[in-house]
């Protein structure tokens, strides 16, 4: 699949591409994982979207706030981005890195949130 904007192609199958992209944890997992070339515990990234999602400072996100995040994250989320190519998860460890597919899946999310960005309204 290629990046008509920026010409980068993304190396996985465009079904696949599409569905690492159509949730919003899994989006937000891609983005943060584009950040780093290290391995992200999933607590961590469930602190993060917990606090994304609620509003909050990751200080202030509540212990059910991350459960249900996390829960997701392990039972769902983490799994389909490391069969589709998209991460790298490790399920013993609950560790999870980038792929060759990450930033360029990261950079696709962030050009179509920036074109369909009105202001006022919440995005992904």
């Amino acid at each position: 699949m290629t990046d008509v904007g920026c010409g980068h192609a993304i190396p996985m199958d465009p079904d696949d591409a599409f569905e690492a992209v159509s949730n919003s944890r899994r989006r937000r997992i891609i983005l943060s994982l584009s950040r780093t070339d290290e391995a992200i515990a999933a607590t961590d990234l469930a602190v993060e979207i917990a606090a994304i999602e609620n509003v909050v400072d990751p200080s202030d996100v509540t212990g059910d706030q991350r459960t249900r995040v996390y829960i997701s994250l392990i039972q769902t989320h983490l799994d389909t981005l490391d069969s589709l190519g998209a991460a790298d998860y490790d399920d013993r460890s609950k560790q999870v890195k980038p792929t060759d597919a990450t930033e360029p899946l990261a950079r696709y999310i962030r050009q179509v949130t920036t074109a369909c960005y009105k202001p006022g309204e919440d995005s992904a």
